[in-house]
């Protein structure tokens, strides 16, 4: 057991000043305000009491769409990166990690999914996204156009099962042949239909979104803009109550100013924060691999060799929470949910991660005043033990 005391706890609703809780094993067993904090066990030797000394307390962090970090991949399908980039990332806060590919041959992506599969089911990531190869070559980004398909359910369902239920999420776009079709399938097999890469109008991604699509993958980027006669995927997600739009706040990807108003449309409860990270978060800069293309990295920005189209990013999901309290002044309650409990719901976790509430898992982020990482603990274990 442990008891952690003397923290500014930061909840949905605010933030408790001096607040507490306890861990047991796991889980959170209590949380109390100001005031209320049990007195540490003088007989129990296996519970530790730490003294916080007023520094934030935040849900440990939920990143839905990262390729990797650390000099590591998730989509090269190698078990040892996959480990060493969730553990990267760990140490920057997000306790909760889904492993995104990229377009590959199918051959290779099959065996790359039975192979990560296993670190789903060992709790070390959350679920597999798999962007590519059903996306449009009009807006492939950094995905190799020669290896881009039709989303044909004949080609969908051999992926699926290979992930063995771990491939949570399927960027697709929905203009081609079997968008439709595939996203509906998708959404009848409890898997997440995201609508990215994408060159569809505002009626087609409508229809995605009416079929069961619940997400737009890195919105505004690898998709067309607004228009003030054609709005667009955009519009038609920022009007969708039920949609969840992925932001990648590294102020690169997407000006702060049209964070901030998308932010201001829909509010943190339907914008998830994300890095979209690739192997190079945390590296020099330099020359590094994502899928088949090679990737350059200057000033901390990814993009293809030659100059070409921006590559994921070197973001991590400290820095983008941070950018958001710091740069489109959200309060850091806000700021949590949509780097917590916001993509918790998309994926269906909530009920045990995104939030700091008794019976959910113990992962937390403790913060300075600075808003620097100074401890992270995962399921009950610190993993950054706090400073």
């Amino acid at each position: 057991m442990t008891l952690l005391t003397n923290a500014r706890i930061v909840l949905p609703d605010g933030i408790r000043a001096d607040g507490w809780l306890r861990v047991e094993g796991h889980r959170i067993a209590e949380v109390g305000p100001a005031g209320s904090a049990p007195e540490p066990s003088n007989t129990d030797p296996h519970e530790a009491s730490i003294d916080l000394a007023g520094r934030h307390l935040l849900p440990g962090y939920v990143d839905m769409h990262n390729h990797g970090g650390g000099g590591a991949a998730f989509s090269s399908g190698d078990v040892e990166q996959a480990v060493r980039a969730a553990a990267f990332h760990r140490a920057h806060g997000t306790t909760t990690i889904m492993a995104s590919t990229v377009s590959t041959e199918l051959d290779d992506l099959q065996r790359y999914l039975s192979d990560l599969a296993g670190l789903v089911e060992d709790g070390l990531l959350a679920g597999l996204h798999l962007e590519g190869p059903f996306i449009s070559k009009a807006r492939c980004g950094a995905h190799d156009p020669a290896l881009l398909r039709a989303p044909d359910p004949a080609l969908l369902r051999p992926l699926l099962a290979a992930g063995r239920g771990t491939v949570k999420m399927v960027t697709l776009a929905p203009e081609l042949d079997y968008g439709i079709e595939a996203t509906a399938l998708l959404a009848n097999s409890g898997v997440i239909a995201a609508v990215g890469h994408t060159d569809g109008g505002y009626g087609i991604t409508e229809e995605a979104f009416s079929n069961g699509a619940r997400v737009a993958t890195h919105l505004f980027n690898a998709m067309p803009g607004v228009h003030h006669r054609e709005p667009g995927p955009v519009v038609a997600a920022i009007e969708d109550e039920n949609v969840i739009v992925e932001l990648v706040n590294d102020g690169i990807h997407v000006h702060p100013a049209v964070i901030g108003m998308v932010f201001n449309a829909v509010g943190p409860h339907r914008v998830a924060l994300i890095t979209d990270a690739m192997a190079a978060a945390g590296q020099p800069d330099g020359m590094f691999r994502l899928g088949a293309l090679d990737v350059e990295v200057s000033a901390g920005v990814a993009r293809l060799a030659g100059g070409g189209s921006i590559a994921g990013s070197t973001l991590t999901m400290d820095v983008a929470l941070r950018r958001a309290v710091r740069e489109l002044g959200l309060s850091i309650q806000e700021a949590a949910v949509s780097a917590a409990l916001t993509p918790a719901r998309a994926l269906g976790l909530d009920h045990e991660v995104g939030s700091i509430e008794a019976g959910k898992f113990a992962d937390f982020v403790v913060l300075d005043d600075e808003l620097e990482v100074c401890g992270v603990m995962k399921r009950g274990e610190w993993a950054v033990a706090p400073k």
